[in-house]
């Protein structure tokens, strides 16, 4: 409910984009999916941008249209959700997938 409130009030203003830091790390997964749908139908309905930062690779996966990978505040690779999540380039974003994703489903090629 917390999420939604804060989400209400930033929509106010009607942005141009709005910065979600981890919106959903707190929740568990079935809140997750709604407040995903939420974001998803607001980005739509009100032409929104998000910057949205997060550790949660599925999330960020299924909300994001561009990505960018950072390690120790250095960008290490940045593209579209597909090229990243399917081709990823740099061994430190190949790690991150095959680190956060059950390995059969999404494993990178020449990483243990």
């Amino acid at each position: 409910q917390r999420q939604r409130i804060a989400i209400a009030r930033a929509l106010i203003l009607k942005p141009s984009f709005i910065l979600l830091d981890e919106p959903t790390s707190a929740l568990d997964r079935s809140v997750q999916l709604t407040v995903i749908e939420l974001l998803k139908e607001i980005q739509v309905k009100n032409n929104i941008g998000f910057i949205f930062i997060s550790h949660d690779l599925a999330v960020v996966k299924a909300l994001s249209d561009r990505v960018l990978v950072m390690q120790k505040g250095r960008v290490m690779e940045q593209g579209t959700a597909e090229e990243i999540f399917h081709n990823p380039q740099h061994d430190y974003t190949k790690k991150l997938i095959n680190a956060s994703f059950d390995l059969d489903e999404v494993a990178i090629e020449g990483v243990a």
